[in-house]
Parts: C-alpha cells; sequence; structure tokens
C-alpha cells in the first residue's frame, strides 16, 4: 500500500480494511476501483453504494496536495460503468490560485482522461462550492448527477444548483464526458503525438480553443490531459491540470516531469502557453515546448 494511505486506511471500519487491502496493496492500484471491486466491498461490507462511498471518502483525501490552504478535500466519481474514480484538491506553490484544482474536478476528469462516458454519481466529503457546482453542470449527466455528502440526504445537482445556467443556454449540444475527436492529425515524436492526441479529446465548444498537454516524467511515464471549458468559462480546467490529475493519481510525484508538450489549435481565440510555462517552471520542469496543430483540409 502506498504510504499516502496509511493513516486514513488505519481508520476505516475493519471489514472494509479487509477487503480494500489487496486492491491498495496492488502495483497497478491507479485510484480507481472496477466494477468487480465495487462489488467485493459492498458485499465484504453490507453497504450500498452512497454509504460505502462516504466510508472511503478519507482514501480520496488522501491524494489531496494542499500545499497553500492544508485543507484536505477528497471526492469519489461514480461512472455509469460502475468504476469508481478518486480526486482530490490540488495546489500549486508560487503560481497564482487560479491554477487550484478542486476535489470535485479532480475526481470528474480522472474518470474522463480513464475513457468514462457517464457520471451517475459524485460523493464528497464538504460542500460543493459554486465553483464546482458550475463545473459539474457542464457534463452530460447534467443537473440529474446525484451528490452525495457526509450527514445529509442525497441529492442532485438540480438541487444545489436551481435555475442553473450551462451550455444549452448558448446552445451548445456538446457536452462533457461525451467522447468527441477534432480530427487533428498525429505527428511529431512521441510525446507531441501524445499531446496532439488529447487536444483532439478536449472539450472546448465555446472557444474552440482545443488543447491538450503530454507530460513525461523522470521514469518515462508519459501523463496527458485535456481541454475541459466551461459554458460560464472561469470553472474552466486547463490541459496542464488534468494531466497533473492523472500524474498525481499514479503517485507519481509532479516534480517528477522531466519534458512537458502542449498541443494548440492553430490561430486559436485562446492560449494555454504562459499558464502552462508558468506552473510547469513552479514545478521545476524547464523543457516545455508547444506544438500547433491544425485540421486538415478536407
Amino acid at each position: 500500500m502506498h504510504a499516502r494511505f496509511t493513516s486514513a486506511f488505519s481508520a476505516l471500519p475493519a471489514t472494509l480494511q479487509t477487503a480494500l487491502q489487496p486492491m491498495l496493496d496492488a502495483s497497478d492500484f491507479r485510484g480507481m476501483f472496477s466494477p468487480q471491486d465495487v462489488a467485493h466491498l459492498r458485499q465484504a461490507t453490507g453497504l450500498d453504494d452512497d454509504a460505502l462511498a462516504l466510508e472511503m471518502l478519507p482514501l480520496a483525501a488522501c491524494c489531496a496536495v494542499a500545499t497553500v490552504s492544508h485543507f484536505n478535500v477528497g471526492a469519489i466519481a461514480r461512472g455509469v460503468s460502475g468504476h469508481w474514480y478518486l480526486g482530490a484538491n490540488m495546489e500549486f506553490l508560487h503560481t497564482p490560485l487560479q491554477q487550484t484544482v478542486h476535489a470535485e474536478q479532480s475526481a470528474i476528469t480522472h474518470a474522463w482522461l480513464r475513457g468514462e462516458e457517464q457520471l451517475a454519481a459524485i460523493t464528497v466529503n464538504y460542500t460543493p462550492c459554486g465553483h464546482c457546482r458550475q463545473f459539474m453542470n457542464e457534463l452530460n449527466s447534467g443537473t440529474a448527477i446525484r451528490i452525495s455528502l457526509p450527514g445529509r440526504e442525497v441529492q442532485t445537482l438540480g438541487d444545489y444548483l436551481p435555475d442553473a445556467f450551462g451550455p444549452a443556454d448558448l446552445n451548445i449540444a456538446e457536452r462533457l464526458l461525451t467522447p468527441v475527436n477534432h480530427g487533428f492529425a498525429l505527428e511529431g515524436d512521441t510525446l507531441q503525438q501524445a499531446a496532439i492526441a488529447a487536444a483532439n479529446a478536449s472539450h472546448a465548444p465555446y472557444s474552440h480553443s482545443y488543447s491538450g498537454v503530454a507530460l513525461q516524467s523522470r521514469d518515462g511515464q508519459i501523463f496527458t490531459g485535456r481541454y475541459a471549458e466551461n459554458a460560464a468559462f472561469n470553472p474552466s480546467l486547463p490541459p496542464l491540470q488534468a494531466a497533473l490529475i492523472l500524474m498525481n493519481m499514479h503517485n507519481e510525484p509532479l516534480e517528477h516531469i522531466q519534458q512537458a508538450v502542449l498541443a494548440e489549435a492553430e490561430q486559436a481565440t485562446l492560449s494555454q502557453f504562459d499558464a502552462t510555462r508558468t506552473t510547469l517552471a513552479a514545478l521545476g520542469c524547464k523543457d516545455f515546448s508547444v506544438t500547433l496543430v491544425s485540421k486538415p483540409t478536407v
């Protein structure tokens, strides 16, 4: 078991500890649970999905990178596929607070990057802030997604965000988590191609400023992230932060980024370049380049 989970694990109910132990001990554990894992945990504990996810929240909170607030928030995104995905808040020293990742954003993006196409519920240990409620309103599950909090009845996003403003108000049909492919040709080396592939799957229906990031760690692993735009603009998640979420879920220190590539649509309205470079520099990565991509002419 990774050391990050030790303190939370010892506080879990004994039946849950026993059932979780082999999963957390697995060398390939990456912060997600398969439908078979979840079924085994339910059977071992006698808990339903909502109660089980609440009990497991301390594990998610252990993944927090709370270098500024020292306030750990954990979330679990539950996909319609039956997979569960951990998420936690992430903060970065010597960068603007706007670069912060909220726990709900982390869990949702983690699910998206793993290929989940729709969420049924999200469990979080503190009330979602307005920023996160708006971020969730971009999802293809809409305001029907269920939100579970300790000590409260499960409610929908619609209950937490009445009279919501979202994509439909801007006549946008595309929703976050629905698979897309923007048609950029893969070119360059392995890292560049990974960044372009991420840009192809990014969600930017308002600005059409598609972008993706690929990070290579010291041991050669590649982590990719996609831009997730929002109808209200400010809750949009940059592609670098998405890649850092995945890196964090792999228990890979963020300071181990050796090389980074940003792929952006050519002549796009927005650019992620300056913010990406600044945050990467704060994490100690100086080997950063940008690849401009354009759709093939028909």
